[in-house]
């Protein structure tokens, strides 16, 4: 092949090459201007399926729209006012009523020979709770045994003496002495028969002992209130003391328990003496026993900061028992007037607001954020988010705020 021909193939490859690259430039090109004036193409959006879906929401205005049979499901009604007691509640245990709790102890030492009841047992005022040996009555018996004897020896005596001076035998000094001694005799006895009563013995016992001239040491002791036998440390053999712990016996008056209570120091002002108190105790939840407000602490406790908060309570069919986990609420004030509406109407949302479904047609249903106060029988307290008249749903509103959610999630 000649150099001529080998030059003219290479130019033709040149050319080639040169068309391909002048193509793509003039491409670029294209595009950049395109590009820098905003008139790229871009994909068009893809409709999503939620938009043509029934009863679907928008998150802007956080609405759900119902249809006929969903709305029917629901509840509805206006915004109106009702009455909330304005109420402080606590916790706390139940007491015995200390000021008709009594310890029984026996007024003079000795030994316990007989204990009658058990701990349960309910007693009236007077029954014996045991029976003590008492040196103590023993000498007092004893002492009456001899003033009786004196008296009775005085009195002979009086009657020879006067005898005496009747047929001149006798002075009448002697007489005048005779008796003085026979009046102290007298006093004697009396003081004597007094010291045996003081033991609790009736005159039938005081006359008896006189007329077996036998002592008889043995102390009752009787229950000093009708109650309930809450303690027993007696039994035969022991030792009493009067006044030294262990008491022998406890009775406490069941017909009114304590409740005490230590409340926080900032409704510590709210508590007044004599407020009515209503309590509730696990073991008997739908009994409501009532009471009212006895003894305010009058000191905050500086560790716990709050307030001690007795009451008194009602209990005459003895339901209550010491120690018991209580709870009470207390009237602090006058019923207050508020917008309200009925629990089921009101959400707790997953952000921890509250909300309601406010409607104007009973098929457009938008979401209210609301804040809430008290709630009491079955009303919740509404403070801000809703205008008196508003029609709200009143039972349902868990299944709308379900949807909204299911809109968004879709």
């Amino acid at each position: 092949m000649s150099v001529f021909g080998k030059l003219s193939r290479r130019s033709l490859w040149a050319m080639v090459a040169f068309i391909v690259i002048a193509g793509a430039v003039l491409i670029w090109g294209r595009g950049f201007v395109g590009l820098r004036d905003g008139q790229a193409s871009r994909p068009e959006p893809v409709a999503s399926a939620s938009e043509d879906r029934p009863g679907s929401s928008n998150a802007d205005d956080a609405s759900v729209d119902l249809s006929e049979k969903q709305a029917a499901a629901l509840k509805i009604g206006p915004v109106a006012t009702h009455e909330f007691a304005v109420l402080k509640t606590a916790v706390g245990t139940i007491d015995f009523n200390e000021n008709l709790l009594v310890q029984v102890f026996s007024q003079y030492p000795g030994k316990i020979l007989k204990a009658f009841y058990n701990v349960g047992d309910d007693v009236k005022q007077g029954d014996i709770l045991f029976t003590i040996d008492s040196p103590d009555l023993l000498q007092a018996e004893s002492n009456l045994l001899a003033a009786a004897g004196v008296l009775e020896l005085q009195k002979r005596t009086l009657v020879r003496v006067t005898t005496l001076l009747k047929a001149g035998g006798m002075a009448q000094k002697d007489v005048d002495q005779t008796t003085s001694d026979q009046q102290t005799a007298e006093g004697n006895f009396k003081a004597a028969k007094d010291a045996v009563r003081i033991f609790g013995k009736a005159d039938a016992d005081i006359e008896q002992v006189l007329v077996d001239r036998k002592v008889d040491s043995t102390l009752v002791v009787p229950s000093p209130i009708s109650g309930r036998i809450v303690t027993r440390n007696a039994a035969p053999g022991f030792l009493t003391q009067p006044g030294t712990a262990p008491a022998p016996f406890s009775v406490a008056d069941l017909s009114t328990m304590w409740m005490i209570a230590n409340v926080v120091e900032s409704d510590a002002p709210a508590y007044k003496l004599g407020q009515a108190v209503e309590v509730t105790v696990p073991a008997y939840p739908d009994r409501i026993f009532k009471g009212h407000v006895t003894n305010l602490g009058s000191m905050i406790d500086p560790n716990s900061h709050r307030q001690y908060v007795r009451s008194e309570i009602e209990d005459p069919e003895h339901l209550l028992r010491s120690g018991m986990y209580a709870s009470f609420v207390i009237h602090v004030g006058d019923p207050a007037s508020s917008l309200a509406v009925p629990a089921d109407g009101v959400v707790r949302e997953g952000d921890g607001t509250m909300s309601v479904w406010v409607t104007g047609d009973s098929r457009h249903f938008v979401k209210r954020t609301v804040s809430v106060g008290l709630r009491q029988d079955g009303w919740v307290q509404i403070l801000e988010g809703l205008q008196p008249g508003e029609t709200v749903v009143t039972d349902g509103a868990v299944f709308l705020s379900n949807k909204l959610l299911l809109g968004d999630a879709g």
